[in-house]
């Protein structure tokens, strides 16, 4: 179910316009229960239209660097240029131990690697590389196919140590900061600047460009439209989070079960945010200063919230949070401050306008009225014609026209009054209605 409903998640966030969303790459703990992010980037990738997605991150000291970056390749292609390829030493010490790997090896293992696949990109010919800290081999290895993309986008995990950011610094790559804006808040070293120094004179020393476009900063949030909605919503799985990260990450998170008090102690350590869309707004501004300027923002899935709430809050923080940043709700908000500006402008003019088409038609059906009223008093009466064989012996009271006789379609009858019988057409009137007026015959054009 919870891989179900990592997928749904990388969906909706492609439906609310997010613009990366990541798997990570978790063999023990119970509580990141992804194996292979790859598999998850392609399952996500068959659903989802515009979403670039990444491996956040794989754990290089776990694979053959041939074997896996011919993966990442071929889903490069898969997902036409949608694949972001990030890597890292691995954080759980129990992932690399049941492998017999040596976990204080692992960050000259994921050196080693990086080195190798770096030399496989290059496609300078075939390569040949002997590790020190791994059991793999290379020998006159080569790619059979290119990657989809112009440049492989490939993202190093930076953390506490130096050696993340000296990688990216040293091959030209991303970074992935995680946890990057914890304790800052206390007044302790800014790590985000810290890193971005190493990896600038990393870059400078081998002839290397950073781009802040692909440095990611990632911090946990969940938020709602109060803090105190938020915080019930997370206030069973925030202390099931801290208890499971403070086994395998040497974060400032408290002691203790109290949810309150965690959460006070993650605002205040600058760690995450459990509040609302200005509390997110404000914490994002402060990552934003603290590291000069970061491509992308990356929420912490953390498990803290139900599917159904971690739902809410991804469309909050889209339709709230994220235009704060991106200026695409500016436009709208200028069109309608001005609109309000002119006092009921669009509605005056609307009714004005309403007003004179009504007059129009009203002059229009009254015109047309005269002239077919004009027209039938034009018409000389049917007693009138000149009739090549007149009766010697007329009826003084003859018959009215047969009703039958005319068009039923264009035929209605009307009553006038006898007063106003000299605006009526000279028809024979009808004996028996003499005494209660006339009766006439017309034609309407309705």
């Amino acid at each position: 179910m919870q891989l179900e409903q990592d997928v749904e998640l990388a969906e909706h966030a492609d439906r609310l316009g997010f613009d990366e969303f990541w798997f990570g790459e978790h063999h023990s703990g119970g509580w990141q229960i992804i194996a292979d992010p790859l598999l998850m980037v392609a399952r996500a990738a068959a659903t989802t239209r515009r979403i670039k997605l990444g491996s956040g991150v794989s754990t290089l000291a776990y694979h053959h660097p041939k074997m896996l970056l011919d993966s990442v390749i071929q889903l490069d292609h898969l997902t036409r240029g949608r694949l972001m390829f990030g890597v890292g030493a691995g954080a759980l010490a129990l992932d690399s131990s049941m492998m017999g790997l040596d976990p204080m090896h692992a960050r000259q293992a994921m050196e080693e690697s990086l080195e190798a696949m770096t030399l496989l990109l290059a496609d300078a010919g075939p390569v040949t590389y002997t590790p020190e800290h791994a059991s793999w081999r290379l020998h006159e290895a080569y790619l059979h196919l290119a990657p989809f993309s112009e440049q492989l986008d490939i993202r190093v995990a930076v953390f506490n140590s130096a050696s993340g950011p000296r990688l990216a610094g040293r091959f030209g790559l991303g970074m992935i900061s995680f946890g990057a804006s914890a304790a800052v808040a206390m007044g302790r070293e800014n790590r985000m600047q810290l890193a971005f120094e190493k990896a600038s004179y990393m870059a400078e020393r081998h002839g290397q460009v950073l781009d802040r476009r692909r440095w990611s900063a990632m911090s946990p949030m969940h938020i709602a439209p109060t803090e105190e909605q938020a915080r019930a919503q997370a206030r069973e799985g925030v202390v099931r989070y801290v208890d499971y990260i403070r086994q395998i990450l040497p974060m400032n998170v408290p002691v203790g079960s109290d949810a309150d008090d965690i959460i006070d102690t993650l605002h205040i350590a600058g760690h995450g945010v459990v509040g609302t869309p200005e509390m997110a707004i404000a914490h994002i501004e402060k990552v934003q200063e603290l590291s000069g300027g970061v491509g992308t923002f990356l929420l912490e899935h953390a498990g803290w919230a139900g599917h159904a709430d971690t739902r809410a809050s991804m469309e909050l923080f889209a339709t709230e949070v994220a235009p704060h940043f991106t200026g695409s709700t500016r436009t709208r908000q200028a069109a309608y401050a001005r609109e309000l500006q002119h006092d009921q402008l669009t509605r005056r003019t609307m009714a004005a306008a309403q007003a004179a088409a009504e007059a129009r038609h009203t002059v229009d059906v009254r015109t047309d009225r005269m002239q077919r009223l004009q027209q039938l008093r034009d018409q000389p009466p049917a007693h009138l014609h000149d009739d090549p064989h007149p009766d010697p012996h007329p009826d003084p009271h003859p018959e009215p026209p047969d009703a039958a006789a005319l068009p039923a379609e264009r035929l209605h009858l009307e009553t006038v009054p006898a007063e106003q019988s000299s605006q009526a057409l000279p028809v024979p009137v009808p004996a028996a209605d003499r005494r209660s007026g006339r009766h006439r015959f017309s034609w309407s054009s309705r």
